[in-house]
């Protein structure tokens, strides 16, 4: 009788206490090894500080490192959607890693929130980058303020140099795009290898065109090398870098040489200088705390990335959840969908509306104007 009783309770409890709580899996690649980890490092980092509850379900994060090679990006891609069967993907760092897993994407119909610069993930939107959203800013914001500085400070002529991967090309097709109107002539045009150690030809006939300024469109530990060079061989103009170079390993590893140089990047990057009516502020602090919390050291905008993809699942599942359950085509559906329509969503590098247009969202509170001064990020205003 005792038995049947505690038995009996024990129903009426799991009754009270309602349906087991849903699991959502989320693959998250980064490139925490190789040319990339620079970049990659933070993000693996930042997995540990994502909401592993939202709303009614648990969130299990499933992490691999590409070694920041497309080819084991797209290796990763396929072991999530086969064999793990994901209902989103965080990933992967590199902008080439990125465009290489985009068909698998667009054949699982799989939400895939990619933390890389180059806007070539979702623009031009087609049915391949539908289920793809970006979690940095685009690159004509990075362009629009690196050339409003240059105009307000006299440059009419500038050259170029780029890595040669999708991110390279972004950067050089938005930055020829913005200067145009300003009347500002591009006289050289240069491109790298992330892998290469050597850019001295290319810095020989940048200087030799002699321009005003020098734009570099990388990414990560790639953006000092051609700086650098082009120092030590005795250029005397401004150099510009996108927000690609906005890690303290740039600063580091250029030491006094990059001192001076001008770049667009995240409110984050000078976190303590900019005022509290920019909106990113308070997210961008949550993040730093949390991460310093943890590691012991704050992190970069790279990292940051990671962090807003994690503030828009948490606030696309619930969403989702209301329309079916995880696990099915219907509910990454419904993901992607209501990803679609986040509308005055802060985050830690700016504020996310979205348009099925538009799967960045960010406008122009999402950039700030920095230099290098002393071995440190100042804000320019």
């Amino acid at each position: 009788m005792q038995t049947f009783k505690a038995f009996a309770a024990a129903a009426i409890l799991t009754a009270l206490a309602g349906p087991a709580i849903a699991q959502v899996k989320v693959g998250v690649i980064a490139s925490s090894t190789g040319p990339i980890s620079v970049v990659g490092l933070q993000q693996k980092n930042t997995v540990a500080l994502l909401p592993k509850k939202i709303g009614d379900f648990t969130v299990d994060y499933i992490y691999m490192d590409d070694n920041s090679d497309p080819t084991q990006a797209t290796k990763d891609v396929q072991k999530f959607l086969i064999e793990d069967k994901v209902d989103a993907i965080i990933g992967p760092s590199g902008s080439p890693n990125a465009m290489a897993v985009l068909p698998f994407i667009a054949d699982s119909k799989t939400v895939m929130l990619a933390p890389v610069g180059t806007t070539a993930v979702v623009l031009p939107m087609d049915d391949k980058k539908k289920w793809v959203f970006k979690t940095t800013q685009n690159d004509n914001l990075v362009m629009d303020a690196l050339v409003a500085h240059m105009k307000k400070n006299g440059v009419k002529t500038v050259a170029y140099i780029g890595t040669n991967d999708p991110l390279g090309a972004n950067f050089g097709k938005a930055f020829k795009a913005a200067i145009a109107p300003a009347g500002i002539k591009l006289i050289a045009d240069e491109t790298f290898s992330r892998a290469d150690t050597s850019v001295a030809g290319q810095s020989l006939k940048i200087i030799s065109a002699a321009p005003d300024a020098v734009l570099v469109g990388a990414a990560g530990a790639t953006t000092v090398l051609p700086e650098v060079t082009l120092v030590d061989q005795g250029y005397k103009g401004r150099v510009y870098q996108t927000h690609g170079a906005a890690t303290p390993e740039f600063l580091k590893l250029g030491g006094k040489k990059v001192d001076g140089t001008v770049l667009a990047a995240s409110p984050m990057l000078v976190q303590s200088q900019v005022g509290d009516d920019v909106p990113s502020k308070a997210s961008g602090q949550a993040y730093i705390d949390a991460y310093t919390k943890v590691y012991g050291v704050a992190p970069g905008t790279f990292g940051a990335n990671v962090w807003d993809a994690g503030l828009l699942l948490e606030r696309t599942i619930p969403i989702a959840g209301q329309k079916a359950k995880p696990g099915t085509p219907e509910f990454r559906a419904a993901l992607r969908d209501a990803l679609e329509n986040v509308k005055d969503l802060t985050g830690a590098q700016g504020v996310y509306n979205m348009t099925p247009a538009d799967h960045s969202g960010f406008d122009a509170r999402s950039i700030v104007t920095i230099t290098v001064k002393d071995g440190a990020w100042q804000l320019l205003k």
